[in-house]
């Protein structure tokens, strides 16, 4: 068998080439890492948004149990106070 010679200059061009394919594998690796921690963040940050809504609602929900006419009136007149129907003035968009 006759070994081949490779010349000084394809040496370096072999070389370079394999040089910028495992580059490219690094590159790649590393982008789909970065990728993946990114929608990692992505997901949490909607959990996050999820539980806020719902935190919201709830409060939202509370706000209207306590502002409710019966909560009102029991609340003045625990206070001492009277309720006068007469003040109410109702304005109609």
């Amino acid at each position: 068998m006759k070994k081949i010679k490779l010349c000084r200059g394809e040496k370096y061009l072999y070389s370079l080439a394999l040089l910028c394919f495992v580059s490219w594998l690094s590159f790649n690796v590393v982008a789909s890492v970065v990728i993946s921690s990114y929608n990692v963040k992505v997901e949490d940050l909607s959990n996050e948004i999820t539980t806020y809504e719902r935190r919201n609602e709830s409060l939202v929900m509370r706000v209207n149990e306590i502002t409710a006419f019966d909560e009102i009136k029991d609340v003045v007149s625990e206070m001492g106070l009277a309720y006068n129907n007469e003040n109410i003035i109702v304005i109609n968009d």
